[in-house]
């Protein structure tokens, strides 16, 4: 990653508060990794979707404090809301779609079980996938990273995206796409199953939602692929990698 070292922190009330604390796991990120001395020009990110340059003045044994010089608005945050729900995956594969979706420009990741989910999910996962979304939108030079959210229900995760204008549901035994994906525009909701994909009650129900299924081709690709596949030619047309 290049250019100034970019830290989250809790949400700042700038310019009352000038002056900002670092620790924890990002502190130790800072000081071992990103060897962060005093001096240091550094970027802030509370998640607001500005960025707080700061200067780097103490250095402690467990924490820095920085004062913020200046704030702008971030530039690289997408301005359609993509919202991305996949099925929990088997090992670090989820994470690999987190990693990517917050690339691409997701704004909310859901990941949920469904009846041929395999995978298993816990609070320690769901807190160890928002990390990685948080270093993913370090290293893209995002300003937010997308919160990542669980379901233990299929019918909680298709209610989630109420409101979205368009609603895209990836199967694989679909005929034929029901929406034209080259033509969308506005709020996305995008839907991919696990490595078992879904079975035609789940997407009886997802239609009940007002989702539209769609087909990715002739070839059945791995849902990691699926999901990333989607995403982006998706974020694509809505003028987001243009």
């Amino acid at each position: 990653m290049s250019g100034r070292k970019r830290f989250f922190i809790e949400k700042l009330n700038y310019p009352k508060q000038n002056e900002v604390t670092l620790d924890g796991e990002e502190f130790i990120h800072a000081k071992t990794v990103q060897r962060v001395e005093e001096g240091t020009e550094i970027v802030l990110l509370d998640g607001s979707g500005n960025e707080y340059t700061a200067i780097v003045y103490r250095i402690e044994k467990r924490s820095l404090t920085a004062h913020i010089v200046s704030a702008a608005a971030g530039e690289r945050e997408p301005q359609t809301d993509i919202y991305l729900l996949c099925g929990a995956l088997k090992g670090d594969k989820t994470e690999l779609v987190v990693q990517k979706a917050t690339e691409l420009g997701a704004s909310k990741i859901g990941v949920f079980s469904s009846e041929y989910c395999a995978a298993f999910i816990n609070d320690n996962k769901i807190d160890r996938l928002n990390k990685v979304a948080r270093e993913a939108a370090k290293q893209c030079m995002r300003s937010r990273a997308p919160e990542v959210v669980y379901f233990s229900e299929f019918a909680a995760a298709l209610n989630s995206a109420q409101g979205y204008k368009n609603k895209l549901f990836a199967c694989e035994f679909a005929t034929e796409t029901q929406i034209d994906i080259n033509t969308i525009n506005g709020s996305t909701a995008i839907v991919i199953g696990s490595e078992g994909g879904f079975s035609q009650k789940e997407a009886e129900v997802a239609s009940k939602f007002g989702f539209a299924q769609v087909t990715l081709g002739k070839r059945i690709l791995r849902a990691e692929t699926a999901a990333i596949s989607l995403l982006a030619v998706a974020a694509f047309n809505l003028g987001e990698l243009k």
